[in-house]
């Protein structure tokens, strides 16, 4: 209820860095992006060397660059991969951020700062965080480069590393699932299921899978 999460916070006198980083999430989970980047710069203003709020302050930036026009779109770009950039920076070890600028390097055009071999170099850095979220980016590498022998290779990897989490599972059958692989895929999906049954995750993955089918 990002509603009134908002309502709550906005009603809090002197607001610290904490509640407006609070506030900036919630706006951005309310789909209300100019305010989530308006509240995110606010907490950093008070906190400016927390990893976090970075974060989401590019998340919330690559949100806005989706909706703009394409001039709009390329400045906001960068301030999405600069507040990605330094998040890495101030904390090396911060998985979530390490991830948003891995895929925002793999996805985005050299133009506003993307590029495989930035990529590559990130993925080096999850071996020392994370080995299975390492295989994983070597598998969308892989992918990327339409070496998908590789990229299967990662995937089963990542799985290994960690078959308790359930997104390996599902990262898996979806790429089954694009290669063709039906039957494969909607196995793994079906063992998910069963493994995690109230998962909504496990439901949105395999509807993504098919719509893509």
């Amino acid at each position: 209820e990002y509603g009134r999460a908002i309502d709550a916070l906005q009603a809090l006198q002197g607001r610290g860095a904490a509640a407006y980083a609070l506030l900036g999430k919630a706006f951005f989970m309310d789909g209300q992006y100019k305010q989530a980047v308006a509240n995110l710069e606010k907490a950093i203003g008070q906190d400016s060397v927390n990893s976090e709020y970075y974060d989401w302050l590019g998340r919330a930036y690559g949100r806005l660059a989706e909706q703009s026009s394409f001039m709009s779109a390329l400045g906001q770009a960068r301030k999405t991969v600069r507040a990605f950039e330094r998040a890495v920076e101030l904390d090396p070890s911060n998985l979530e951020a390490l991830s948003d600028v891995f895929e925002y390097y793999l996805e985005a055009p050299g133009i506003v700062g993307g590029g495989l071999d930035k990529a590559e170099n990130i993925a080096r850095r999850f071996a020392d965080v994370n080995p299975a979220e390492n295989h994983w980016a070597r598998a969308r590498l892989a992918e990327k480069r339409r070496d998908f022998e590789a990229a299967e290779r990662e995937f089963r990897a990542a799985l290994a590393a960690d078959p308790d989490e359930v997104g390996r599972v599902l990262d898996l059958a979806a790429f089954l699932s694009s290669r063709g692989r039906y039957g494969e895929s909607d196995a793994l999906f079906r063992a998910a299921a069963d493994n995690h049954p109230r998962s909504p995750k496990v439901l949105y993955a395999r509807a993504a899978a098919y719509i893509q089918r």
